[in-house]
């Protein structure tokens, strides 16, 4: 059974102002890896997620999960999710 892994990559990229091909060369990836774990397209592997992560100097958990992240406003602004 293949879970999907949410991601928060091409926020943090723009954030950080950060190119696809820049964060691949950085983290041994190719550059359309990159846009198909954006996309929700293919999990990253553990070791190309710590790789990531580290690249943002951020926690994995930061970036990636197995739950959709909240909207970040929600999160910022400390709206509780809908029940």
């Amino acid at each position: 059974m293949s879970e999907q892994v949410h991601n928060r990559l091409a926020m943090v990229r723009a954030e950080r102002k950060v190119s696809r091909q820049r964060l691949a060369e950085a983290v041994g990836a190719h550059y359309q890896t990159i846009g198909y774990i954006e996309r929700g397209q293919y999990n990253p592997s553990l070791a190309l997620a710590l790789r990531i992560a580290a690249h943002f100097e951020l926690p994995v958990e930061a970036l990636f999960a197995l739950e959709p992240f909240r909207p970040l406003t929600d999160e910022v602004y400390g709206r509780k999710p809908a029940s």
